[in-house]
């Protein structure tokens, strides 16, 4: 059996279930039919044609609300999306999709569907070809941190923290898109990019000058999920159900499957060092969502290598 179709009969399967598992049954209103709703989508989620998929069939999954359109917002900071979403006369975000944390989960909506199967959390190295030998022999947590590697993290994000809960040191700047520019400054050696985005990452900045780190994973649990509005019942609502069901009828399976499906095989995790980093910032059901994402990984390296 090839690595590939391994991931699709084990690794799917497993994160489908840790979602349905997630969700509780919602019921769809019953009200008339309204004019079409406009929903305002993160820019960098717009951007990010995986991210955008997810939401239209999510949307498309529930024809019995609004007709829909989704537009791009205008290019703001994650953290200044954050603070639009907990804005109750917010004019400029509806839909978001980042990492969680417990303190935003305590002033947003989360819809808790890890969006891409929780492969957020594993993380390679972006780098520049001429640090890959920096790499070389890191066979544990410690090594890393005795290379003084410093990776390239957003300033809102939480992998800064926690990365720095874990002893790695961090250089941040507010912009995703000027953190590829500063890696090629040598501010820091690894802009830790996830599983789920690297490759789109390399094509969508004209990164290809630089070059993904072959043999390490970095791994905490951090899933990724849909955020709307606290007061925002009916989106939220959409949403979850909408997920409920492309969950139920098989669509969800066949989307991680078209958009991380090949990430997964062609970056070789059965190859790598796996290097484990605590996330102390979950709520109690994100790190279980969290912790079971990672369960899978290792058990899906587990079966790619007795497969080989």
């Amino acid at each position: 059996m090839t690595a590939y179709k391994t991931i699709r009969k084990y690794l799917w399967p497993a994160l489908v279930f840790l979602a349905v598992f997630q969700l509780q049954p919602v019921s769809a209103s019953q009200g008339e039919q309204a004019s079409a709703r406009e929903y305002i989508l993160w820019y960098r989620n717009y951007d990010n044609p995986a991210v955008r998929a997810l939401v239209e069939l999510a949307l498309h999954k529930t024809p019995e609300f609004d007709d829909f359109r989704i537009v791009r917002s205008a290019v703001i900071s994650q953290g200044r999306a954050l603070r639009e979403l907990a804005n109750p006369r917010r004019k400029l975000l509806d839909i978001a999709n980042m990492a969680t944390s417990a303190e935003r989960e305590s002033y947003v909506k989360a819809i808790p569907v890890p969006l891409d199967g929780g492969l957020l959390g594993f993380r390679v190295c972006l780098t520049l070809p001429e640090h890959l030998a920096l790499f070389d022999g890191v066979e544990t947590l410690e090594d890393f941190r005795q290379r003084n590697i410093r990776i390239g993290q957003g300033s809102h994000w939480p992998d800064t923290e926690i990365l720095k809960a874990n002893g790695i040191g961090v250089v941040t700047h507010a912009r995703y898109e000027i953190l590829f520019g500063m890696l090629r400054n040598q501010r820091f050696e690894c802009f830790a990019r996830s599983v789920s985005e690297v490759l789109f990452d390399i094509e969508h900045n004209n990164a290809e000058d630089l070059v993904i780190e072959p043999d390490l994973l970095l791994a905490y649990p951090m899933p990724s999920y849909l955020f709307v509005a606290r007061g925002d019942h009916e989106t939220a609502q959409r949403l979850r159900l909408g997920l409920e069901r492309a969950i139920a009828d098989g669509s969800f399976a066949v989307y991680l499957d078209t958009w991380f499906g090949k990430a997964v095989s062609e970056l070789g995790l059965d190859q790598r060092t796996i290097l484990t980093l605590a996330n102390p910032y979950l709520s109690e059901e994100s790190r279980h969502i969290g912790r079971k994402a990672l369960e899978n990984l290792i058990r899906l390296r587990n079966t790619l290598e007795q497969s080989q």
